[in-house]
C-alpha cells in the first residue's frame, strides 16, 4: 500500500534512512539522524504542497519517496527535487517503481514541469529506477564529497514534462 506519510511514520523512515547513512554512498551524511529531523521534513513538505509518501507492507513501512522545492525563488515554482529510499531488505520487489509512480502522478497533477534527482555515484539501482521514469543524466560532478574516506561523485538526473 502507498499512502501519505504521517508524523507517526518518522521513526520507521529514520530507520530506513540511517541504514544508508551507515552502509552506503546514497547519502553524504556521516552520522545517523534523529527522528525529529524527519518529523520536520515531513511537515515542511506537506505544508508547502509537496508530497511525502510511504510504502507499507503488512503494516510495516518499507520505503518512502518525497518531493520538495528545488529552489525557493519564484521562478522555480514548477521545478522540484525528488528522493526515494527503500528498506535494504526489500530493494528488488518493485516498491521503488510503485512509490515513484504515485509521486510522479501527484507532481504532474500539481503542475510540476521539471523533476530533479541527485544521486550519489556509483548507484546502479537508483540510476536504473530514475531512468525508468524518463529521467536523464544532465550533470556529473566528480569528487563532490567524501564518505568512508573515499571521494564520491554525484550525478543529477532530470525529467521535463510539457
Amino acid at each position: 500500500m502507498i499512502r501519505d506519510a504521517t508524523l507517526n511514520d518518522a521513526s520507521a523512515i529514520t530507520g530506513i534512512y540511517n541504514h544508508y547513512v551507515k552502509h552506503s554512498y546514497a547519502t553524504m551524511e556521516y552520522d545517523p539522524v534523529e527522528k525529529t529531523e524527519y518529523e520536520k521534513k515531513i511537515q515542511i513538505a506537506q505544508n508547502s504542497g509537496h508530497s511525502w509518501l510511504v510504502a507499507e507492507e503488512e503494516r510495516e513501512i518499507i520505503g518512502y519517496a518525497y518531493s520538495g522545492a528545488w529552489n525557493p525563488r519564484d521562478g522555480y515554482k514548477h521545478t522540484c527535487e525528488v528522493s526515494i529510499y527503500i528498506s535494504h531488505a526489500v530493494t528488488t520487489k518493485g516498491w521503488g517503481t510503485k512509490l515513484y509512480t504515485e509521486l510522479f502522478n501527484r507532481l504532474k497533477q500539481r503542475g510540476m514541469k521539471t523533476i530533479i534527482a541527485v544521486i550519489g555515484l556509483p548507484n546502479e539501482a537508483s540510476v536504473a529506477l530514475h531512468e525508468k521514469f524518463g529521467m536523464q543524466k544532465v550533470a556529473h560532478f566528480p569528487k563532490m564529497g567524501i564518505k568512508f574516506d573515499q571521494w564520491q561523485d554525484v550525478g543529477y538526473w532530470q525529467a521535463n514534462w510539457q
